[in-house]
């Protein structure tokens, strides 16, 4: 009876496994999806297969964008002085036997570019919860050029904000979603899905979403089962021109990046060197500083490589002035205040 359960567990786990990779892969995609009203071309549509599908423009799209030869989606000059902070680029596309519509979403770039990223949201100074979505209001409306956060998943693989495995002593990962959705934060709101954190991070474009994808302390599998669950929502949600992933487990990151080559993921173990998170396409590193105190020359071997590079969680304030003075573009931290303060007054002593 034992081993038949189990084969009956593997398989449906499999199946799920199998359902939610299908789910992730979209039949086409952007290989970007912000804009600008200085850049004409916003991204290439491509397929899953890496074919150049023939695509058309449908209805007001076909006004605001044209498609090149190249399959570049370029913006028309009609639509150079929308204020509109996202829009939805409808599309069709052959398939076998028809045609199929899809929605992409381009969000209008003016993301903030001053480094501070507020770890866990902007908690600490403000009252609010940590992972909470008003420590991401706070992050916003201080104006920090990210927010992180963290997710896991539960035992009917719905996602949840949180930074521990646990909430209140129950373990996410082997509870059901009905019985998470009630436990209230200490601010008395109850724990936030991913899905509801995305909807509320996408009503703004001055701040990205930076998700931490935490390992299952399960197994592997559930890891591998949480980063496509995880893209598949960001796709589903049509987020991608918002987030940009990290994690401590390097095959979440590369099962990302399989799922969708141009997103932006970040490795946080310290124990990969710029070459190597090079060759396997990543965004950059976000290292423990001491990481970086004692391997300063990967600061200066990422950007030669095009990575960029972030260190966590910096609070002590002659910590951000050595990253700051080393030129790291992303600094994550605890004390967003007091961070960007020291980027102001950087920027102040620069213009005089």
């Amino acid at each position: 009876m034992r081993k038949t359960t189990l084969l009956i567990t593997t398989f449906v786990f499999c199946w799920l496994l199998s359902g939610t990779f299908a789910t992730a892969q979209p039949m086409v995609k952007l290989t970007n999806y912000t804009y600008s009203p200085q850049r004409a071309s916003i991204g290439k549509i491509v397929s899953k297969n890496a074919t150049q599908p023939k695509v058309k423009l449908i209805g007001e799209s076909a006004k605001l964008f044209k498609i090149d030869r190249n399959n570049n989606l370029l913006a028309q000059k009609a639509f150079a002085n929308n204020n509109a902070k996202w829009h939805d680029v409808v599309i069709e596309f052959a398939i076998t036997g028809g045609t199929k519509r899809d929605t992409m979403r381009i969000v209008k770039d003016q993301f903030i570019q001053n480094k501070v990223i507020a770890h866990r949201g902007a908690w600490k100074n403000t009252g609010a919860t940590e992972n909470s979505i008003a420590a991401l209001h706070h992050a916003i409306k201080l104006g920090c050029e990210g927010s992180e956060f963290d997710v896991h998943m539960s035992a009917d693989s719905v996602l949840f904000i949180n930074h521990d495995p646990t909430v209140h002593g129950v373990p996410i990962e082997q509870s059901q979603s009905e019985e998470l959705s009630k436990m209230k934060l200490e601010n008395g709101k109850y724990l936030p899905t991913l899905e509801a954190y995305l909807k509320e991070g996408m009503k703004q474009n001055t701040t990205k979403l930076i998700l931490e994808i935490k390992p299952s302390v399960v197994s592997k599998e559930r890891s591998i089962a949480l980063a496509e669950k995880v893209v598949a929502l960001v796709h589903e949600s049509k987020a991608q021109g918002w987030v940009d992933y990290i994690s401590f487990d390097y095959d979440i990151l590369r099962r990302v990046l399989e799922l969708d080559s141009d997103a932006k993921v970040s490795y946080l173990k310290g124990d990969k060197s710029p070459e190597e998170l090079q060759r396997d396409n990543f965004y950059g590193f976000d290292y423990h500083f001491s990481v970086l105190q004692k391997q300063e020359n990967w600061i200066k071997e990422a950007h030669e490589r095009n990575l960029t590079v972030n260190a966590w969680t910096v609070n002590a304030p002659n910590v951000m002035d050595w990253l700051l003075e080393r030129n790291a573009d992303f600094i994550t931290t605890n004390e967003p205040e007091l961070l960007l303060q020291k980027v102001a007054n950087l920027k102040q002593s620069a213009g005089k």
